[in-house]
């Protein structure tokens, strides 16, 4: 009966991912702050602020997920994301809008590990763990079919209404919400997989107010010095979060940045949430072949393509007038490698450490855009954003080229995560 109900989890989260990324506001945020007066300058620096406020965040959010539910995690990160919406809209300080990127900031944090853990255990307590790929497929296809309507009906509406944009948004954020409510937890024991785990009630049921903290500062003292125990026992754990989030830095950054690039080379925002469409309806695609790719190429393939791929999409964007192609063409390597990543990391990772180390992962990604995004407004705003991209370019290549050597030339034998939990 309890596997039963878990089983209820899969539909349940495909229908929250779909709901909770209809996210209207996701390609004019940019532009519409930039409306309201502020500088890329500015923008990089609130963007910086929500991944200071993630890098410090991430663990701690991880876990209150691990610890006391990913349910819970989830919901709270939608309240979250509720209340900064209203802040970017209405506010018209720089110092209001950083608080609202902050609370942004602990929305995703809140969401982040909590549902991949949630969703993971929810298939090892069924029996079904080698259904992951499939399952990451569908959520990968549906997240990016969001963002295709994201993108289509924000870039319609906001030509004449940015009111009705961040309106919609909100609506949807409510029904994310609600959807949320219906969530069953599952946690793998720590000592008999298969069973839910009790840790998460421990420190509620005993001894009061200052047995709670006690018992509070405990469990998350051990789930620390356990993760990283896991994380230096098996540390191909941390270079495949590092590759797959380095990879994901840079598109996120060119992602952003373009808004304004095309806008001022007299795209409107229908125009460019067309282009945004089509790369999501790409990565969707893609998303869903991955399992195939996989068998085919091997974790190898995937691996060696994505430095690859990574720069010479960098570099077309820069160099060449069809930065628009490149940019659509990176949601064929984006599908792949947030499917098959997720999959490589979750085999390695025990149960009860899941979210604070996916967690970990989000993290990662944080450090990265605290240092590139505001580099990439700095340079457009006393340079030229031509000149930003070429600067993308490069250290995306670099960073390929190490990545590469690492793997693959430095020790050779290395390239399958799911086998490896040794030295890398």
């Amino acid at each position: 009966m309890f596997e039963n109900k878990l089983k209820r989890n899969i539909p349940l989260d495909y229908l929250f991912i779909f709901s909770s990324n209809l996210n209207f506001t996701h390609g004019i945020w940019m532009i519409f702050l930039a409306a309201k007066g502020f500088t890329l300058f500015q923008l990089g620096i609130m963007e910086s602020v929500f991944h200071i406020t993630s890098f410090l965040m991430e663990v701690p959010t991880g876990i209150v997920a691990d610890i006391w539910g990913r349910k819970i995690s989830r919901l709270w990160g939608r309240i979250f994301f509720f209340l900064s919406l209203g802040i970017m809209f209405f506010a018209s300080s720089f110092w209001i809008q950083l608080f609202g990127f902050i609370l942004t900031a602990l929305g995703y944090n809140l969401e982040s590990g909590a549902g991949e853990a949630l969703i993971y255990d929810s298939l090892v307590l069924g029996g079904e763990k080698d259904r992951f790929m499939k399952v990451k497929g569908v959520q990968e296809f549906l997240f990016q079919l969001s963002f295709i309507f994201s993108f289509l009906a924000g870039g319609y509406l906001a030509v004449t209404s940015y009111g009705t944009v961040f309106g919609i948004t909100g609506v949807t954020v409510i029904i994310s919400l609600i959807v949320a409510l219906f969530f069953r937890e599952a946690r793998v024991s720590k000592n008999e997989p298969g069973e839910e785990s009790e840790r998460g009630g421990d420190a509620q049921t005993r001894g009061g107010a200052k047995g709670f903290l006690f018992l509070a500062g405990r469990s998350i003292k051990e789930q620390v010095l356990g993760s990283m125990k896991v994380l230096k026992e098996r540390p191909r754990i941390g270079l495949l979060i590092l590759f797959s989030e380095i990879i994901f830095v840079f598109y996120t950054t060119e992602f952003f940045y373009l808004q304004n690039f095309w806008k001022g080379e007299g795209l409107n925002e229908w125009g460019i949430g067309i282009i945004y469409a089509i790369q999501c309806g790409v990565s969707g695609i893609t998303g869903l072949l991955a399992p195939k790719i996989e068998k085919k190429i091997g974790e190898k393939g995937i691996l060696m393509a994505g430095p690859v791929f990574l720069a010479l999409g960098m570099w077309g964007i820069a160099l060449t007038p069809y930065s628009a192609a490149f940019f659509v063409a990176s949601g064929i390597l984006e599908g792949i490698l947030v499917v098959a990543i997720s999959d490589y990391v979750n085999k390695l990772i025990p149960s009860e450490y899941r979210a604070t180390i996916l967690s970990l992962q989000s993290m990662c990604f944080s450090m990265g855009m605290i240092f590139l995004f505001p580099l990439f407004g700095f340079i457009s705003d006393t340079v030229s954003m031509k000149v930003s991209f070429l600067a993308t370019a490069v250290l995306a290549t670099l960073g390929g080229g190490i990545f590469i050597f690492r793997i693959f030339l430095k020790n050779p034998g290395s390239g399958n995560a799911s086998e490896s939990k040794g030295k890398v």
